[in-house]
């Protein structure tokens, strides 16, 4: 596997992956612990956590920012093993003054609407250091590439536009997109996020993930990927 196909298959994890298993130490005995943890991701793709400063993996990581965070892909497969999953090892940086990446964590989980202005809980965001990316039999790698897409201020600052327009207006392509492309069954489906390389869906409890096929750094970018999506997915 290619470092440059390495670090977009975790990155495109990453970008799917609504839950992950944030691996911190414990400051008195330096043992690891593991906990379950809710993840969005920056456009760019860096990992978003929203955490309480009661929880024992934040008094861990404040003691200690280096973390691994394991992302799992491997759900619903009959086989596990021949999904992918990738452990990210790096630091945790608080990041409460980023509003859009604030903004990005609520759209991706709305539950978190009901904590997420409490005192006690803030937005943090994992920097990797180094992959370590096992995409099924035989196919492990290391990777310290570059595991974020370049600079997208342009499309980020359209994403609420875009988002609202394509819920207010377009639903019934994201339909489409959810059932036809995605093969995910039910109405309801709403888009929560967009980035360079794609585009998240929700419908109540249910994520999705739909990938472009070409990289956008725009609006008229993104738009004309929704063309092209609803054209393929009317024709199947």
């Amino acid at each position: 596997m290619s470092t440059d196909n390495a670090a977009k298959t975790c990155r495109l994890l990453v970008r799917a992956t609504d839950r992950a298993v944030l691996s911190t130490k414990l400051p008195d005995t330096g043992e690891p612990y593991g906990s379950l943890v809710l993840i969005a991701s920056t456009p760019r793709g860096e990992p978003l956590l929203l955490l309480s400063d009661l929880a024992e993996h934040t008094k861990n990581l404040k003691a200690d920012p280096r973390v691994s965070l394991l992302i799992d892909g491997t759900v619903g497969l009959d086989n596990p093993l021949t999904g992918a999953r990738v452990s990210l090892q790096g630091r945790i940086e608080a990041d409460d003054d980023d509003l859009l990446a604030r903004t990005r964590y609520i759209r991706r989980h709305p539950s978190a609407r009901l904590y997420a202005g409490f005192k006690d809980f803030s937005l943090y965001r994992l920097i990797p250091d180094r992959a370590h990316l096992v995409a099924g039999f035989g196919r492990i790698t290391w990777t310290q590439d570059v595991l974020f897409t370049g600079d997208c201020q342009d499309l980020a600052d359209a994403e609420a536009e875009i988002l609202a327009h394509m819920n207010s207006d377009h639903l019934d392509a994201v339909g489409l997109y959810a059932n036809r492309l995605l093969k995910r069954p039910g109405v309801g489906w709403f888009l929560t996020g967009i980035d360079p390389e794609g585009c998240d869906l929700r419908r109540g409890g249910d994520c999705a993930r739909l990938n472009f096929e070409t990289t956008v750094s725009d609006a008229e970018g993104v738009r004309r990927e929704f063309i092209r999506l609803v054209q393929l997915a009317r024709s199947v």
